[in-house]
């Protein structure tokens, strides 16, 4: 039995933050997440990948963003299950619920802060022949290790920030970078589109837009691709590498059976201190939704910030909030 005063479902950078302002108000906190290691999807899926809107880093790689968040925290000595599910969630009594995970440990806590990111999650696969074929083999998903394509020819598909980025990023690495978008406008951030274009002015990337991949070459590992444009028909390049980056299909899974309301597959929240409706459990980070909503991490780290002050007053109505800035306060070691 673990027991704790805010127990965090995702320990993704949101969930821990969380934990950092919980700790100034002296709240433990028990992060559990279904992936084997803290950080979320900036652990699991893009560690190398550099991020550029956290205020005061001109520039961090989303690994190095994890690390600093677990020294921040480690203070405040949090909790952690790590490679299991929550599954099932009651409330025991008026002020406490208990939270069941698949493998059966069992957690207490008064707050529950649901801080799961996109949930449970799998990438947007484009519907081409042989493409489970060449899975592991050439064509990848997500990008884990930039190193695996230095001096390799890559072909990215997507129109977004993983695509734009993991395009920039890999014109440094990749012999070769071919960017390929069904559309002449992408989704992405504008100072990001910008640097493609440039970079295909300079002929660091070649960019088709307008086009599609439309059917994979190769035999025990891809080869290459069939690109389709609008007007101008196919052609083929060769590729060691083929990166289909459409984003990735969120799955809320057991978390949309707690009685939560829930609008496309997102739960609904008091913008107030980004509660629910079930009295005691808050939604924090990309697993929420609310009017003008925008999913960046530093919107959560808001969300977390607020949410961390309704929680002290749910968990003890009679004690007076007296919160100083961590300038005068300061953190060094502070025991949570």
């Amino acid at each position: 039995m673990i027991k704790t005063d805010i127990l965090i479902i995702g320990a993704g950078p949101v969930g821990l933050f969380t934990v950092f302002e919980a700790g100034l108000l002296k709240l433990k906190c028990h992060l559990l997440d279904a992936l084997a290691q803290p950080g979320g999807q900036l652990s699991e899926i893009y560690p190398k990948k550099p991020i550029y809107d956290i205020p005061g880093y001109p520039s961090v790689l989303a690994g190095d963003l994890v690390d600093n968040l677990m020294e921040q925290i480690a203070p405040f000595n949090p909790g952690f299950t790590l490679g299991e599910r929550a599954e099932v969630i009651e409330r025991i009594d008026d002020r406490m619920f208990r939270v069941t995970t698949n493998r059966g440990t069992v957690h207490e806590a008064p707050v529950i802060a649901i801080a799961g990111g996109l949930g449970c999650f799998e990438p947007r696969k484009p519907a081409l022949e042989r493409l489970d074929e060449f899975e592991d083999k050439g064509v990848e998903y997500i990008i884990r290790e930039p190193e695996l394509y230095r001096d390799k020819r890559v072909v990215i598909a997507g129109g977004g920030d993983s695509a734009l980025d993991w395009s920039i990023f890999l014109s440094e690495v990749a012999s070769s970078v071919t960017l390929v978008h069904r559309r002449s406008s992408f989704r992405g951030a504008l100072d990001s589109v910008e640097k493609v274009m440039d970079l295909a002015k300079s002929g660091k990337i070649d960019l088709i837009t307008e086009a599609n991949v439309t059917a994979l070459q190769g035999e025990d590992h891809i080869s290459g691709v069939t690109v389709t444009h609008k007007t101008e028909g196919a052609r083929e390049i060769a590729t060691d590498h083929f990166v289909p980056l459409f984003g990735l299909t969120p799955k809320l899974g057991p978390i949309g059976e707690w009685g939560l309301n829930i609008t496309k597959n997102a739960i609904e929240v008091d913008t107030f201190d980004y509660s629910t409706n079930v009295e005691g459990i808050y939604a924090i980070g990309d697993i929420n939704t609310y009017p003008g909503k925008l999913k960046l991490i530093l919107c959560g780290f808001h969300e977390a910030t607020l949410m961390c002050q309704s929680a002290f007053k749910y968990i003890y109505p009679d004690q007076k909030l007296s919160f100083k800035y961590t300038t005068v306060t300061g953190v060094s070691g502070f025991e949570g």
